[in-house]
């Protein structure tokens, strides 16, 4: 009889819905999210954009605002934070003569966390060295203070 009465107790309680749960809050902010993809990686990408822009013309104002204050980049020569982002994009040694960016993709991690991957292509040379390419990179933005900034970029390279 306590078995029986134990089974009618768990078979209640699974098939008692919560009335309200974390989870079901999680995936409608989830599926929130979900809808403003297209949108928001349209934003992303034409930030992405704006910074090879930048980059290519030298432009370390606009890293400033466009990178967080804990901004982490990862190339050939290591880790760099946010300061030598922005004082090596200012320096003349490195030339960028074209570049070529495609096949863009959003992974939506939450409401404030997004990755955006893309193949780029590059014609630039740092102290008369080429850079690496072409390479597959990866972006990593946070929405903090209402706009998006860019917390982590890291290349690798492609045999594309």
């Amino acid at each position: 009889m306590r078995t029986v009465a134990l089974l009618a107790s768990l078979t209640a309680w699974a098939v008692t819905p919560a009335p309200t749960s974390p989870l079901r809050h999680d995936i409608a902010t989830q599926q929130a999210a979900e809808d403003g993809k297209p949108a928001l990686q349209e934003t992303l990408t034409k930030l992405e954009r704006a910074s090879w822009d930048a980059w290519r013309n030298r432009d370390g104002k606009f890293f400033e605002t466009f990178l967080s204050d804990d901004h982490v980049e990862v190339g050939v020569a290591g880790p760099a934070r946010k300061t030598t982002v922005v004082a090596g994009v200012a320096n003349p040694k490195c030339i960028v003569k074209s570049f070529a960016l495609d096949t863009f993709a959003l992974t939506l991690f939450d409401a404030s966390t997004a990755v955006l991957t893309y193949h780029a292509q590059q014609d630039t040379t740092c102290g008369g060295v080429a850079v690496p390419s072409p390479v597959w990179v990866s972006s990593l933005y946070l929405k903090r203070d209402g706009r998006w900034q860019n917390a982590l970029y890291q290349q690798t390279r492609s045999v594309k």
